[in-house]
């Protein structure tokens, strides 16, 4: 009879690895993949050579800068 438990027991641990294991899987993956997106890329102002994050600059004929005077 407690074999019988066990050998339940066993089985139902087995199916929750199978099943959630895979979730947990593709939650490390996409939170790896959320904080890749939330760095930022700092890039030097040709002009004055400031860095200047990319999402912050201005992008003109291929290159960051950090004001419009700095475009100018």
């Amino acid at each position: 009879m407690i074999f019988k438990i066990l050998l339940f027991l066993l089985a139902i641990f087995l199916v929750y690895l199978i099943f959630f294991k895979k979730s947990r899987e593709q939650q490390v993956k996409q939170n790896d993949k959320n904080s890749m997106e939330k760095e930022d890329v700092m890039v030097e102002c040709p002009t004055c050579k400031v860095f200047v994050s990319k999402k912050e600059g201005i992008l003109s004929n291929g290159r960051y800068f950090c004001s419009k005077e700095c475009l100018k």
